[in-house]
């Protein structure tokens, strides 16, 4: 069995999509520490050839709170689709896109991590990715180990062999660490992605959202495939 986590991040770039889609099972880290100014609470969109924040706004946001500790403060439905509009409707899958934003911005969920995790499953099933999706507080007491103790912790509780990580954190975990728990760890390499967007010249690393609003669904489900799992 594969396990992957990581942390829930608001329309987050297609590698994390190929996190989920490599997995038996996936898993939100809910109970993290938010990190201010980072991924969770926003991405970016094209917006007038350049990349710019999109986002949602966090009440009382502190990077001393866990993700589930905080509040969605007014997600300004109007003002955000109103942007995307400005940002895509020139796009061929625009009418997708906006159909997608509005039904994660109507969700009522006022936990940080409630929203967030929904956000995810609404494309996840817009991508016909079932992966099965689990918050980490579901462990009781996963919550007493550090770093890589927590991925030994969820790793055995489910009998999973092999775990993935997204590349940016290979510095931190040692495979030979893991072989000792008898798990083997893999790093998730995502493969080039390119795709038209309205100029010559390809702004990467943005939204999912972005691939939504220039692919069809069936060339996005054919990038997820794009990745390799490396030691």
């Amino acid at each position: 069995m594969i396990i992957a986590a990581n942390q829930p991040y608001f329309l987050p770039y297609i590698s994390y999509w190929q996190l989920i889609y490599a997995a038996d099972v996936f898993f939100v880290g809910d109970n993290y520490a938010y990190i201010k100014r980072g991924w969770i609470n926003r991405n970016r969109i094209l917006f007038r050839s350049v990349p710019e924040y999109f986002g949602i706004a966090v009440s009382k946001a502190s990077s001393f709170s866990l993700i589930s500790e905080l509040h969605v403060a007014d997600t300004d439905k109007r003002r955000k689709m109103n942007k995307l509009y400005e940002a895509y409707h020139k796009a061929p899958y625009y009418d997708i896109g906006a159909q997608l934003v509005e039904e994660i911005l109507d969700c009522k969920e006022e936990v940080l991590s409630d929203f967030l995790i929904s956000s995810i499953k609404t494309i996840c099933r817009y991508l016909d990715i079932n992966t099965p999706i689990h918050r980490i507080s579901e462990l009781k007491g996963n919550d007493a180990f550090k770093r890589e103790e927590r991925i030994y912790d969820m790793c055995h509780r489910l009998g999973a062999d092999t775990y993935v990580n997204p590349i940016g954190g290979k510095s931190l975990y040692d495979a030979e660490e893991f072989a000792k728990q008898g798990i083997k760890l893999r790093f998730i390499n995502t493969g080039e992605i390119t795709y038209r967007q309205f100029g010559d010249d390809f702004v990467g690393k943005l939204s999912i959202l972005d691939v939504i609003m220039f692919n069809s669904k069936d060339e996005i489900k054919e990038m997820l495939g794009r990745y390799e799992l490396i030691t």
